[in-house]
């Protein structure tokens, strides 16, 4: 007989004390919650849980402690017109689970319903397929780990993911490849470093499962956009077997990161769960409260609101979505010591009926949390449902993915005709999308490629999707990828691939010397390839994992790169914290917009439709920004030379901004040369689709 106190309702979740483990689960529905424990056997013993308050179900267990598996069994009614789905046959996750041991083998136990007849109810046990939720350990031995708190200004964002980026790594020992412990290898602290990285955006992390489906095709979920478990870090990333070892794991590699001076980032998924639509699996919080954790339809509460593309969305007006959401966030801050969030799919999580509410319940709970709103807070602007775009309009204190960034530059480098008042906005940090909040040039997060979409690499090579490894008829991805393959589709000989080398080195010179925050993605330094695939979130293998062979080919490609965050980090003239005036500060303006002759852009100048080049001069002098002591800031200045037409254009250096001027940059010539000067007056050449990046002798 398994002995059990009454234990307390807070906190929630499984939480061992030393001496035992506190156990509780809201559910408003239930007629009764039976607590399932699981042996080394994998025998079960049920222990109804009689104690409850404010509909939350809790028991104290002596003795049980960290490793032990367990789960929920609810009993309640099951009416799905009603929208409620309780069935105790089903065994259900922890929402609070903060480790998770295995994961799903499909079968059809794991549904509420039988094959064939959605309107029936399976009483089939789920038990023998489904994961288990794990009591930990809380206890960690932190040491003197502090945040890095890097300022926005000075960040650099990579976006990674834990096995992508690790995983072929011949350096790295095989058994750690693939896992968070890889992550704060030397060798890989090493290549960071070298980029100027400050922040490691790392792709989901929370426990998440592969769809039936793709199982199915022989694929599987390698993103991770489909969470079941907030608060419990993915166990496949784990080098260790025992259970609840990925959380020490993890937090280990946030130690390490911090060690470093790299902040981690966590992209999270919080505006739906892996159970899918109404067709969908019986893992969690379906079985738990239904009508309370998920968004229904009002007219038939049998089907689920879905503003995701992903069959679910949850229920941000639920009290209780936001209680556990808000204790994840915190969670993951307080004990595991992480730096910020990538919201995914952000519009979602302001919707409180139809529409996107920017003071929405989410954003206010953010904002006076004296936690979270301290930590770095990013949003994906978008979703799939009405009015989803929003890129520009979210809260004073959070930064965004500007969409209209990657946009605006892979336009401009393709050779897209009347993009330049756009790109003189973008480049200078987007003031159009953000002033108006008072938010600052940071609010930008600068991005050309990410997860989603075409490598860099792919992106000079290719100028369709192809996508037939995904077994979807190359239906599926985005086809309005903005790209150019300089003139052949794939693979192609020597001059078009020295093309290709330009036009990313290119695009790389943009990003960092743009206003704002720069991402890179995982592996573009390299060369990465997809071959031409634009949507890789079931490809775990070759084909998205980086290969780290390719530094050898592209070692100047890495090199550049180097060079490019050396030249951000050294001069704040890159890295403003606040908007150009756009007036004269110390005899010059702070920026100045010419033409290839050297004389300051008029409005018409702006507008000619096949004007493809122009020079941005930017005032050293002019900083009016003071550091963190209060003194004026004192950068060199510099020119900026743009040629996205095809052919060489001939540059005046003005008269009146410097007489003498060193090239730093240029992306027709990826070895630097210190010794090309130029003077004022001098006409140079800049070649077809090149950038040019003099400095102020």
């Amino acid at each position: 007989m398994i002995e059990i106190w009454p234990g307390d309702p807070y906190p929630l979740g499984a939480t061992y004390d030393g001496a035992g483990t506190n156990f509780s689960l809201y559910t408003e529905v239930a007629d009764q919650v039976e607590l399932c424990l699981f042996d080394e056997d994998n025998v079960e013993s049920k222990v109804p849980l009689s104690e409850v308050d404010g509909f939350i179900w809790h028991g104290y267990l002596p003795g049980i402690g960290p490793g032990q598996r367990y789960g929920y069994r609810v009993h309640g009614p099951y009416d799905p017109a009603s929208g409620l789905r309780c069935n105790p046959a089903k065994l259900l996750l922890d929402p609070y689970a903060m480790a998770i041991e295995g994961g799903v083998r499909w079968n059809e136990a794991v549904y509420g319903y039988r094959f064939g007849a959605p309107d029936t109810r399976n009483d089939l046990d789920s038990a023998p397929y489904v994961p288990r939720s794990i009591v930990i350990n809380p206890f960690f031995g932190w040491g003197h780990d502090r945040p890095p708190a890097t300022p926005y200004h000075d960040t650099v964002i990579y976006e990674a993911h834990v096995r992508g980026l690790t995983y072929s790594h011949p350096k790295i020992p095989r058994h750690l490849r693939g896992t968070y412990a890889a992550l704060h290898h030397p060798e890989i602290l090493d290549h960071l470093t070298k980029l100027g990285v400050t922040a490691l955006e790392l792709m989901p992390v929370h426990q998440f499962v592969t769809d039936q489906i793709l199982e199915q095709r022989g694929l599987s979920n390698y993103w991770g956009y489909h969470s079941i478990g907030f608060f419990a870090p993915h166990n496949r990333y784990s080098s260790q077997g025992q259970r609840g070892q990925q959380v020490l794991e993890f937090k280990a590699m946030v130690r390490g990161l911090h060690e470093a001076g790299i902040e981690v980032i966590l992209d999270v998924v919080y505006n739906h769960t892996a159970e899918g639509n109404h067709l969908g699996p019986t893992l969690g919080l379906r079985g738990i409260d239904n009508s309370d954790y998920y968004r229904l339809a009002e007219n038939d509460k049998r089907y689920y609101v879905d503003t995701t593309g992903t069959g679910n969305s949850l229920l941000m007006r639920s009290p209780h979505v936001l209680q556990m959401i808000m204790d994840s966030l915190r969670y993951w801050v307080i004990e595991m010591h992480v730096d910020g969030f990538r919201f995914d799919l952000a519009s979602t999580l302001a919707r409180e009926l139809h529409e996107v509410d920017r003071l929405s319940s989410f954003f206010d709970l953010v904002q006076q949390d004296p936690v979270l709103s301290q930590v770095k807070l990013i949003a994906e602007p978008w979703d799939v449902g009405p009015g989803g775009y929003q890129v520009g309009n979210f809260p004073s204190r959070w930064t965004e993915w500007n969409g209209r960034y990657r946009d605006t530059i892979r336009d401009l480098w393709r050779g897209q005709a009347a993009t330049l008042p756009e790109f003189g906005s973008r480049f200078t940090g987007s003031s159009d999308l953000y002033q108006d909040d008072s938010r600052r040039p940071a609010a930008s997060i600068n991005f050309v490629t990410c997860h989603d979409g075409f490598t860099l690499q792919d992106l000079v090579s290719y100028d369709h999707k192809h996508n037939e490894a995904n077994k979807e008829g190359n239906r599926d991805g985005t086809d309005d990828n903005r790209s150019w393959n300089c003139g052949e589709e794939g693979p192609a000989g020597i001059a078009i691939e020295s093309l290709r080398e330009q036009q990313k080195r290119n695009f790389l010179t943009t990003l960092f010397l743009s206003q704002g925050v720069p991402m890179l993605s995982h592996g573009d330094e390299l060369g990465r390839t997809q071959q031409g695939n634009n949507n890789g979130y079931c490809q775990d293998n070759e084909l998205t994992w980086v290969d780290w062979s390719d530094i050898r080919e592209n070692w100047l490609l890495l090199e550049f790169t180097q060079s490019l965050a050396a030249l951000r980090k050294k001069h704040p003239v890159f890295r403003r914290r606040r908007f150009f005036y756009g007036k004269p500060v110390r005899g010059l303006n702070d920026i100045a917009w010419l033409t290839p002759s050297g004389e300051e852009m008029i409005d018409g100048d702006w507008n000619v439709g096949y004007a493809k080049s122009l020079a941005v001069f930017l005032n050293g002098d002019a900083i009016t920004e003071p550091d963190r002591r209060g003194r004026p800031i004192r950068d060199d200045s510099f020119l900026v030379l743009f040629n996205a037409h095809h052919d060489t254009i001939k540059f005046t250096i003005p008269e009146d901004y410097g007489e003498m001027w060193h090239t730093e940059i240029d992306t027709a010539m990826p070895i630097r040369l210190d010794v090309r000067m130029c003077r004022a007056g001098e006409a140079i050449a800049v070649p077809g689709r090149s950038v040019r990046v003099l400095r102020r002798v």
